[in-house]
């Protein structure tokens, strides 16, 4: 995918605005053109047919990346690395399998992006076990969800976001105080010898009308939602009303609530629910894979 040498790049002299109206000049591709497009490139390895589809999608990359401003990282540097995720994407999607390439494309920009995060985390720091990794990446929406946004959580507040997440209260706390301290780089003034109170977090949005990642962020919910009901299909009565009060729920019941419910320990219902999580995990991952939307 040679042809690719000349995408827009976003540098410490172009600039983040620069860079995302540079890219707001390639066009949006109707579903028949990207079709056309896709078979190019997978049936003569048209790298021309490789580029419009790779630009016609930087914004969606763009604003996946943005998505992970607040992890302390040059912004430059994660939007390059959704970039490179995309590129994957169209390396190797299949125009045949009746879905839109955006739709595909975010699960290789996610993940490209989680990898270079983790990367300059050094995990081997902090730990590399699949529930290190899960309170990483969701630790914001659960404090949101319980209303901290800014400032640190208390010890009551970090029991209810370690329940929610089902992790350890500890491992909560030192997640916060590591985020604590990579967040701060972006309530710096962008100017520090001027009047201007801009910080570097505001220059990150883009809050521009984006139909493609719309069209993308409803056709994966949509699919996700299909997949996750298909899945639903593995776990018993009791698993699924679990999973579904613990995981699904807008407000999640609580271990005690359930535990009462079934007349078991607290530590059951967790053993429950997360044998059925790793139920569920397994079989919507097989069902992506079947249909090529994930990576394999």
């Amino acid at each position: 995918m040679s042809g690719h040498s000349n995408l827009p790049i976003l540098s410490a002299d172009t600039g983040l605005s620069t860079y995302l109206a540079e890219i707001r000049k390639f066009p949006i591709l109707e579903k028949e053109q990207e079709y056309m497009l896709a078979k190019r490139w997978v049936e003569h390895n048209d790298s021309e047919a490789a580029h419009n589809l790779v630009t016609s999608h930087l914004r969606l990359a763009a604003k996946i990346a943005m998505g992970y401003r607040g992890y302390g990282l040059p912004i430059s540097d994660v939007i390059s690395e959704a970039n490179v995720g995309l590129m994957q994407a169209v390396k190797r999607f299949d125009p045949e399998r009746g879905f839109r390439l955006a739709t595909y494309a975010m699960w290789w920009i996610r993940a490209n992006v989680q990898e270079y995060i983790l990367r300059s985390w050094s995990l081997v720091k902090m730990g590399t076990t699949r529930s290190q990794k899960k309170l990483f990446f969701n630790l914001r929406k659960a404090k949101q969800r319980i209303g901290v946004i800014d400032g640190q959580l208390t010890d009551q507040q970090a029991e209810r976001v370690a329940e929610n997440l089902n992790v350890s209260t500890a491992d909560v706390l030192s997640m916060e105080q590591r985020l604590s301290g990579k967040d701060s780089s972006l309530n710096q003034r962008v100017r520090q010898d001027s009047e201007d109170s801009t910080e570097w977090q505001d220059m990150l949005a883009d809050e521009s009308t984006d139909h493609a990642s719309q069209f993308a962020d409803r056709q994966e919910s949509e699919m996700r939602g299909e997949l996750l009901t298909s899945a639903m299909d593995v776990l018993n009565e009791r698993e699924a009303d679990i999973f579904t009060n613990r995981r699904l729920s807008d407000e999640p019941s609580t271990l005690e609530t359930l535990s009462h419910k079934y007349n078991v320990s607290r530590e059951r219902i967790r053993q429950i629910e997360e044998k059925a999580y790793s139920k569920i995990r397994d079989r919507v991952l097989e069902l992506a894979r079947d249909r090529g939307v994930v990576p394999a």
